[in-house]
């Protein structure tokens, strides 16, 4: 079942960045406060989307929405028909549908690749975006997880200036000290 049969090659494209935009959004939602991460994210949804259109497209050779019908089918002339020595040329019949039906694929394929280069090519310029994206996350993710051992540091001198005077008040009022 081909769900992808009545989009035509604009609305693939469109499907693309719609899928990247969509997990962008669902992302920044999710979680607010890491845009650095839904940026990447949506950027890598990019890529697979875009390979994955570029794989539809060169596993539909034949479909006209990328020009697969444009050119003229090839047809093998039957040989078999000959009068008299028809009956001997049954086999080179078969040998020669084989070779159209390969130019035929051939045709379809040199139609179609264009068309899945362009979403590869697109996919490959978003893996190169992804990189430094990748890195620029990395570095504010690594700052983040910094500022917050640095906090939780201070949390932890406050905790034990608190257990201090705590412990001294218990001295004062005659309580005893655990530890």
């Amino acid at each position: 079942m081909d769900i992808f049969s009545d989009v035509s090659s604009e609305w693939l494209r469109s499907l693309t960045w719609l899928s990247a935009i969509a997990a962008g959004l669902l992302l920044c939602f999710w979680r607010p406060r890491r845009l650095h991460w839904a940026a990447l994210g949506s950027v890598l949804v990019y890529a697979v989307a875009n390979m994955g259109a570029g794989i539809y497209v060169l596993s539909h050779l034949g479909d006209s929405r990328w020009g697969g019908g444009a050119e003229d089918r090839l047809g093998a002339p039957s040989l078999g028909d000959t009068p008299v020595i028809g009956r001997f040329l049954g086999s080179l019949d078969t040998l020669l549908s084989g070779v159209v039906d390969g130019v035929n694929e051939f045709i379809d394929f040199r139609a179609a690749l264009p068309v899945a280069l362009e979403y590869l090519a697109a996919a490959g310029w978003a893996l190169v975006v992804a990189v430094p994206l990748g890195i620029l996350a990395l570095i504010v993710s690594y700052r983040d997880a910094q500022r917050r051992k640095a906090e939780f540091a201070r949390y932890s001198l406050q905790v034990k200036e608190l257990r201090a005077e705590l412990d001294e008040i218990k001295r004062r009022l005659g309580y005893p000290t655990a530890g």
